[in-house]
């Protein structure tokens, strides 16, 4: 074998093997020094996770120009296209010798141009870069035609084809005329379709479906008589597709979704086909019901509505709907309220309580004063003006009293709710902290309905929140963010208290209904009624609506209870209806115990009626129950005595209600008869310990304005314990008015400092400052 190699390289065989590499030789030289632009611009697809078409944009030359891949190439459709345009394309090297021969003759011998000779190659390097016909030009394209076979395969190069042939007017590409004629994908086409989108690329213009579908009919049969006779498919096939009609006509481009592709559109445009954790079954139904359901509100001058809904398991955002009408411009139907920042108002109130739980500092039995509070100048209001007196965490959530949050928010501290707010990716809080306050809590932040629906989403996944997918494939750069919010207790006492349904957010016309579907849900109204929020979740499924304007004008009618709720139980009943219930599990962690009622505190030996609360143990509090107090008084009950004035005899031990100052102030500017303490002992001497007056009005610190120097009037007010019966104003140190506790009195006080003190008749005395000016 050596002494034939090298008999072979030998001086006598070297021309041959310089004649026979030669060519070869120079086409790679010219293939480097003259490369091939193989680029083609797609118009981008967005996808359903199940493959449908959901969306699609105009490539950058203003194309319909969809890219077919590999795997949507069926065998019918290669065959038709090869038997109909190249039947040797698997047996050339981009050109066909024998059809060039015979082009030639046949050209040469009828003096006109009556056959082609281009391979499937060929047109593939013309349709890659347009040129005019001529001799030279089509040298080229057979130079082109051999650089392409060596760059691809044979079915990758039938895939440009595909993808570039011409079907008129700016629509190219079979993908692309399968869907705007046929209404589906290439591998869903029948062989009736496959042929008729196999012969109008050489005249589209003549051949245009649509216009001359009669014209294409007689030419496609004609076609399948040939593929008949060549044995390329069974008869029974070609006489089905024969006895096909021709129902084709120019469609509209797929438009679901459009706020959402917009915005992938925006984030990744160059990748041709971007596929989705949509789906297209529940996306339709989100936005049918939802265009239905806004028609009604438009004569409340509502008009915009938000819809987010989340695979809870996955995180996969399913469906997606940033206005009700995209095409909507005098409403600004264009604009993606799913993205917008808007106030949420009580919506936050679920995730303030969940840390709550977490520091310990509250069960969902624990009872709160809802009352008049003032927090350095901010004084929160019920959305009532009303307030409840005593009620339990579960009752101050469900029925969303917004002064318990604003306690709970206070005692936790905004810093930490901040932090778990910037876990869960809420943008417009970053770099925020010292600008934001308490009055987050009732909706003084900016968030948006992606946002509110990625925190619910980890209210029903144990508290832990992870970034909410849009694409099935992770296309966008970053991993997925995953953060612990809460406790996995903590959120099942959410979702218990969420689960309720006796409270006023129920909308009137669910009261009885029997499809109220279980769902743990928060509603949420801002200032000045523009934005109406309902935020709901199952075990499966969460759920985030929205409804107000584009423009932020409000509506007396946009409460989240009265119009997001009804939506958001519309979508859920239609998204999992008569799905097998699937609720969450307690954890292992949390346990339950017996409180008093009165308090939500641990029972004590006068606690007559108890209640089941959950608790973590060594988190939650120990707190023993004092609604009420033993208190030594005379045989009569009309005095009480303290262990120092105690006599020896006659007395006896009673209890009483332990009220605090401002619940006993709250009883009685309420006219409520309440048991009070009778009065101590007027002959003790010992200084009593207790609780000094709290001045509630004027308050401490604040810098009060005149107007025109007019003299303004303060009220004097104060909170004091249930023994009191009288209390002492002082202005700058000199007496003022004695007056009873809870009575209003009023000053005007001067320009400049002002010093304040109330003594009560106890002894104990509270001073503040205010500045007048």
């Amino acid at each position: 074998m050596k002494k034939v190699i090298i008999y072979l390289l030998s001086a006598k065989y070297r021309k041959y093997w310089i004649y026979g590499l030669s060519p070869i030789v120079i086409f790679f030289i010219l293939h480097f020094t003259f490369p091939i632009n193989t680029y083609v611009p797609y118009s981008q697809l967005i996808i359903s996770k199940e493959g449908k078409v959901l969306n699609v944009f105009l490539s950058k030359d203003e194309k319909w120009r969809m890219k077919t891949e590999l795997a949507e190439i069926t065998p019918e459709l290669e065959k038709a296209f090869i038997e109909k345009e190249d039947r040797y394309f698997y047996y050339h090297l981009g050109i066909n010798p024998l059809a060039i021969a015979r082009a030639i003759f046949n050209n040469v011998t009828k003096a006109k141009k009556t056959s082609g000779a281009s391979t499937i190659t060929m047109q593939v390097a013309r349709l890659l870069a347009p040129k005019e016909r001529t001799y030279l030009n089509k040298i080229v394209e057979m130079f082109r035609a051999v650089q392409l076979e060596v760059m691809f395969s044979k079915k990758e190069i039938l895939a440009l084809y595909l993808n570039l042939v011409p079907y008129g007017g700016n629509v190219e590409g079979i993908k692309s005329a399968s869907l705007l004629y046929f209404d589906r994908l290439p591998d869903k086409l029948s062989l009736a379709q496959i042929t008729t989108l196999a012969i109008i690329p050489n005249r589209p213009t003549s051949l245009a479906l649509g216009k001359h579908n009669e014209r294409i009919g007689k030419e496609r049969n004609k076609w399948l008589n040939r593929f008949k006779e060549n044995k390329a498919f069974d008869d029974q096939q070609i006489e089905d597709a024969i006895s096909e009609p021709i129902a084709a006509k120019r469609l509209d481009a797929p438009a679901l979704a459009p706020h959402f592709a917009n915005y992938l559109h925006q984030q990744i445009p160059t990748i041709d086909i971007v596929k989705t954790t949509i789906r297209a079954d529940v996306q339709s139904k989100v936005e049918d019901i939802t265009y239905s359901y806004s028609r009604k509100l438009v004569g409340f001058n509502i008009h915009n509505a938000a819809v987010v809904v989340v695979d809870n398991k996955t995180r996969n955002i399913i469906a997606y709907l940033g206005s009700p009408d995209f095409a909507d411009i005098q409403h600004a139907g264009q604009v993606d309220n799913a993205r917008s920042y808007r106030s949420p108002g009580s919506a936050l109130k679920p995730l303030i309580y969940g840390l709550a739980f977490d520091e310990g500092i509250v069960t969902p039995k624990s009872v709160v004063n809802d009352l008049p509070v003032d927090f350095s100048g901010y004084a929160p209001e019920n959305y009532n003006r009303t307030f409840n007196g005593a009620v339990s965490i579960e009752v101050a959530l469900a029925n969303s009293l917004n002064v318990p949050a604003v306690k709970m928010l206070d005692q936790i501290g905004v810093k930490n709710m901040l932090q778990a707010l910037r876990k869960a990716q809420f943008q417009e809080i970053i770099g925020k902290d010292k600008k934001l306050g308490l009055s987050v809590a009732l909706g003084g932040c900016g968030v948006s309905l992606v946002e509110m629906a990625g925190l619910y989403c980890a209210f029903a996944n144990q508290g832990t929140f992870q970034e909410l997918k849009m694409l099935d494939n992770e296309l966008l750069v970053g991993t997925q963010t995953t953060a612990s919010l809460i406790s996995p207790s903590a959120a099942y006492m959410l979702t218990e208290v969420l689960t309720k349904v006796e409270r006023p957010e129920m909308p009137s016309d669910y009261e009885h209904n029997p499809h109220i579907p279980k769902i743990a849900w928060k509603t949420g109204t801002s200032y000045g009624r523009r934005d109406a929020w309902s935020i709901g979740y199952n075990a499966k499924y969460t759920v985030a609506v929205w409804l107000g304007n584009a423009n932020g004008v409000g509506s007396p009618e946009l409460v989240g209870a009265g119009v997001a709720t009804p939506l958001l139980f519309k979508l859920f009943n239609v998204i999992d209806y008569n799905a097998p219930l699937d609720w969450f599990f307690m954890p292992d962690e949390l346990r339950t115990r017996l409180v008093c009622t009165a308090s939500g505190d641990l029972p004590s030996d006068f606690c007559e009626s108890t209640t089941s609360d959950y608790f973590m143990p060594t988190i939650s509090h120990t707190r023993r129950c004092q609604h009420l107090r033993y208190v030594f008084v005379s045989p009569d009950e009309k005095m009480s005595y303290c262990s120092e004035c105690l006599p020896e005899n006659g007395f006896k031990k009673k209890l009483y209600p332990n009220h605090s100052p401002e619940m006993l102030a709250f009883y009685e500017s309420n006219q409520m008869n309440i048991i009070k303490m009778p009065i101590h002992n007027p002959q003790c001497t010992k200084f009593l310990e207790g609780n000094a007056p709290k001045i509630v009005s004027p308050i401490d610190g604040r810098e009060y304005l005149t107007i025109d120097e007019e003299p303004i009037e303060l009220m004097l007010n104060c909170n004091v314990d249930n023994d009191v019966k009288k209390v002492f104003w002082y202005i700058n140190n000199k007496f003022y008015k004695a007056v009873k506790p809870n009575e209003k009195v009023f000053f005007s006080p001067e320009s400049g400092e002002v010093k304040i003190s109330c003594s009560d008749d106890k002894g104990r005395n509270t001073d503040i400052k205010i500045w007048v000016k």
